[in-house]
């Protein structure tokens, strides 16, 4: 019988190149997506898609009413969008506070229903400089609460935990991944902006890798 694991799949290139080399591994993936009231909630109709391709198990969880209590993120609530490069200090304004871990500890608890061992998300090291729980010291501390927060052990892997978005995608193309699957920007208009951070970062890595991306762009 296969090995089992939840992959976080928010629909963008990172957990979009995450859950194909989990399945190409030959594990079963469960997908699970969230919709925490983000305004580039379109990326849930991207994974919906890519999960139906892939013949992936796919749960979208509705959990926008935590935004009555998770106050002053650009991402979810009428702020403008801070325009600008990942690692500037504006981009501060995109944090939503305690986001992964809550979305870890469902992930984790939806992991132990299932009898599986593994729980993948995204993060890398671009987001290093403006998300705390996307940093190495984070991971470790969560796989250690997650060692002993059932009577079963699951364990946060985050394989790209030390690349950035440029080695991603060369790792995703190397795969033959197609990324017209994918969404990344924080405005979630009809195109892509290309001025948020997330924009920024993708547009430069689609140029440091010698490729066009192939989203259309305001």
């Amino acid at each position: 019988m296969a090995q089992k694991a939840v992959v976080i799949y928010s629909g963008g290139m990172d957990s979009f190149t995450l859950l194909n080399k989990v399945h190409c591994s030959g594990t079963k993936v469960y997908a699970l997506s969230f919709n925490y009231g983000q305004k580039h909630k379109k990326e849930l109709d991207y994974a919906a898609r890519v999960c139906q391709t892939l013949g992936i198990n796919h749960k979208v969880v509705d959990i926008s009413s935590i935004n009555s209590l998770l106050a002053g993120s650009a991402l979810t609530s009428e702020m403008d969008m801070p325009e600008g490069h990942y690692e500037d200090d504006n981009m501060k304004q995109t944090v939503v506070p305690n986001r992964n871990m809550i979305l870890l500890s469902l992930a984790v608890g939806y992991a132990v229903s299932l009898g599986a061992e593994q729980v993948y998300y995204g993060a890398h090291g671009g987001d290093h400089a403006i998300y705390p729980d996307c940093r190495p010291l984070f991971v470790e501390k969560m796989n250690d609460v997650c060692a002993i927060a059932n009577y079963e052990a699951v364990s946060i892997d985050v394989p790209y935990l030390h690349n950035d978005k440029t080695e991603i995608l060369r790792d995703g193309l190397a795969m033959g991944l197609d990324y017209s699957q994918t969404w990344t920007c924080y405005n979630g208009r009809e195109k892509a902006c290309g001025k948020c951070g997330a924009c920024q970062e993708r547009l430069e890595a689609f140029r440091e890798n010698g490729q066009q991306d192939p989203l259309t762009y305001e």
